[in-house]
């Protein structure tokens, strides 16, 4: 029963981190743009994505378009960011599967732990996916921002909240999936069952 407790919390921790990764992927706000210093040069914030631009103005009204080229700009954070979703929402369909407190697919407990080990090593390299893009986009935003020494500060961008949703959505799925990674079945247990088994056949070979 601890057993399946535990599947279940991991499964929900890393289906929480795989939604929270999709809503990173879809928001505007991966970058944003600096309101350090004294002096305000502008009354519109600017916000930049993986798939779109947004600029919104002091009276609340925004106005996003989406790139001109996907290739041209964070194509490998967006690449990474795509694969880490695909691999998430596998994890989610393995892990269904593979979890004790359901009755889809193998009645096997041994096989549904090996199921379920499998769904968890998807969400860790989902979640592995989504460390590596956000980085990557936090690594360059932070490198533009101090070479831009001519540009003042107040014009430059800095992290957005996207940025830190995703590192919140990279250590759900990591934490969820290395739940599910320890359901897999001890080998003495497996060895003891497979004995179990083998007794009333021996039994009759003697009789």
């Amino acid at each position: 029963m601890a057993g399946g407790a535990r599947e279940l919390a991991g499964y929900l921790l890393a289906l929480g981190g795989w939604v929270s990764a999709l809503a990173a992927a879809v928001l505007p706000q991966w970058r944003q743009s600096s309101y350090a210093g004294d002096a305000i040069i502008t009354a519109v914030g600017l916000h930049e994505g993986l798939w779109m631009s947004c600029a919104a103005q002091s009276t609340g009204q925004v106005q996003c378009r989406l790139h001109d080229s996907l290739l041209s700009l964070d194509g490998t954070s967006r690449a990474l960011m795509v694969i880490s979703l695909l691999l998430g929402f596998f994890g989610i369909i393995v892990s269904v599967v593979g979890m004790k407190c359901t009755k889809v697919g193998e009645e096997d407990p041994v096989t549904k732990s090996r199921i379920a080990v499998a769904g968890g090593v998807l969400f860790i390299l989902s979640g592995l996916c989504t460390l590596a893009a956000v980085s990557l986009y936090a690594t360059r935003v932070t490198y533009e921002f101090f070479r831009e020494s001519s540009v003042p500060i107040n014009a430059r961008y800095e992290f957005g909240s996207a940025l830190f949703i995703g590192w919140g959505a990279t250590g759900l799925t990591m934490l969820g999936g290395s739940l599910l990674c320890c359901s897999c079945p001890p080998k003495e247990r497996r060895g003891q069952r497979s004995y179990r088994q083998s007794q009333p056949s021996t039994a009759r070979e003697y009789v």
